[in-house]
């Protein structure tokens, strides 16, 4: 499993066998690549505050614990373009804001060092954006060792 950071979209992935997860202030967002044409009838996904499971064309994709909990009544997934499942989690209010370690409370699917490090500067900057709306942060960047700065959630 490898991670890597998009500059071109601003998004921060973490590569995993089954595809990618990425997160925002507000959502986790799992992408999952299939092999072969599929549709919504081929997929199951089941969504509750602390776990997830995907089954697609009944073969387990993904089944745990999350790290944190999430609201499922604005948690969602779809089929697009007939071969990739999003899955779209929204952060409970609680850790709204928070940078989850990794997908599942286990440790699995956590992106290495750099990576999370380049999470937590995208979240913190996307939620200093919200929280200060009139401000224009569109050159603005978090330096120094985020890590070892106690930042962490």
């Amino acid at each position: 499993m490898s991670s890597h950071f998009d500059e071109k979209s601003g998004v921060v992935n973490c590569v995993t066998d089954w595809g990618q997860w990425y997160q925002t202030a507000e959502e986790i967002i799992l992408e999952i690549n299939t092999h072969s044409n599929i549709r919504g009838r081929d997929v199951s996904v089941k969504i509750t505050p602390t776990h997830i499971s995907c089954f697609i064309k009944k073969e387990e994709v993904l089944d745990g614990d999350l790290t944190h909990s999430i609201i499922i009544d604005e948690s969602t997934w779809s089929v697009e373009d007939n071969k990739l499942v999003r899955i779209l989690l929204t952060k409970s209010l609680r850790k709204e804001g928070a940078c989850w370690k990794s997908l599942f409370a286990d440790g699995r699917f956590a992106p290495d060092e750099w990576t999370f490090d380049q999470m937590q500067r995208k979240v913190t900057l996307e939620k200093y954006q919200v929280d200060h709306p009139g401000f224009d942060f569109s050159s603005a960047t978090i330096s120094g060792n985020y890590i070892s700065g106690g930042a962490q959630s």
